[in-house]
């Protein structure tokens, strides 16, 4: 109780909470939770040490990915995710399951029987060990970005000290996603009020045509900004929060998540060599 008081407290401290509705911020899910009240550095760092277990757990130890899948569901729980939405975020890595499903009928060496079918063992591994832990990392960034809005996850990377360069350009990215985005909008009901409808091929001018204009405003529009923020004293560096102090108790209630992937894979090489 103590540690998820600390964590809202420093939480409050670094930024007001946002219930974004713009683009950057679709994915979010707004929920009470510990996981949400994390810090987004910790966050980010305990994804990214918890992708790296299960790329380092053999393709062949299938209790420890088993193991894997379950916790991660005890965490979407705990988020308030549901299950429908994980499910749903999840498809996008449909393209790469096609391909690991072709792997098995291509490759060289011991072919193995399932049903009617002839497949390469080597490549069925491969094809396995591809959707298995390709889910699991895209689960886990499903979590991360649904329990962490698009500016925290900036000001993480920012306090992971990545380039600063690098996040301003993500920084500005994430804004104009929203400019172009609303001027989008504003241009589709211009063209609805005039009565167009996109009914075949003949609409094909006219979107080509609103495209071109969509890069004129857009371009003129980031113009404005860019000039706005110079007027305002911008120098080539966005303005620096002040850092809250992180204790101990905080960082390892967000490190229990691949902590216990790291048990997991622990515990599974020791059964494997008895």
């Amino acid at each position: 109780m103590r540690v998820s008081q600390k964590i809202r407290r420093i939480k409050t401290q670094e930024n007001k909470h946002h219930h974004g509705h713009d683009v950057g911020e679709r994915l979010y899910l707004h929920r009470h939770t510990f996981i949400h009240a994390l810090p987004s550095h910790l966050k980010i760092v305990a994804a990214l040490c918890f992708i790296l277990v299960v790329v380092s757990t053999p393709v062949t130890q299938w209790g420890a990915f088993l193991a894997y899948f379950l916790w991660l569901l005890i965490v979407v729980k705990v988020a308030q995710i549901p299950f429908l939405t994980l499910f749903k975020r999840a498809l996008i890595e449909i393209p790469f399951i096609f391909f690991a499903i072709l792997m098995p009928f291509f490759g060289s060496g011991e072919k193995v029987q399932v049903g009617p079918l002839d497949l390469y063992r080597e490549g069925l591994i491969a094809g396995s060990g591809i959707v298995v832990k390709g889910t699991l990392g895209v689960m886990t960034a499903i979590i991360l970005s649904t329990t962490t809005t698009a500016r925290e996850i900036l000001r993480g990377l920012e306090r992971l000290r990545l380039p600063v360069l690098m996040v301003q350009i993500a920084s500005f990215m994430l804004r104009y996603i929203n400019v172009v985005n609303d001027e989008m909008e504003r241009m589709k009901v211009a063209r609805e009020s005039r009565g167009f409808e996109a009914t075949g091929m003949k609409s094909w001018k006219v979107l080509a045509t609103a495209a071109g204009a969509l890069f004129i405003r857009s371009y003129e529009r980031g113009e404005r900004v860019h000039l706005s923020m110079l007027s305002r004293g911008y120098e080539g560096a966005l303005p620096q929060e002040q850092q809250s102090k992180i204790n101990a108790s905080i960082w390892f209630t967000a490190m229990i998540y691949p902590l216990v992937a790291a048990i997991i894979f622990v515990a599974q090489l020791l059964i494997g060599r008895m």
